[in-house]
């Protein structure tokens, strides 16, 4: 997935989550699925950047839910 729809999908998932969110009956397990899949996005996003501003080949691939969970903020 090229950096747009990359960017794109991002996009998708967050005006989702603000529709669920503004709903009466927001849905825990999909909201819960929406964030994880965002913090994926967005920590395969800054992998391709990171490895682009240091001139190396872009080997980036979705990190499991279980590794972009247990960053520190």
């Amino acid at each position: 997935m090229a950096d747009d729809a990359l960017i794109s999908t991002i996009h998708k998932l967050v005006e989702e989550e603000h529709e669920i969110r503004a709903g009466d009956q927001p849905d825990p397990e999909r909201l819960a699925h929406i964030e994880v899949t965002l913090d994926q996005c967005w920590d395969l996003l800054r992998q391709r950047r990171a490895r682009r501003d240091n001139q190396q080949p872009d080997t980036s691939d979705v990190r499991p839910e279980g590794v972009v969970e247990g960053y520190q903020q």
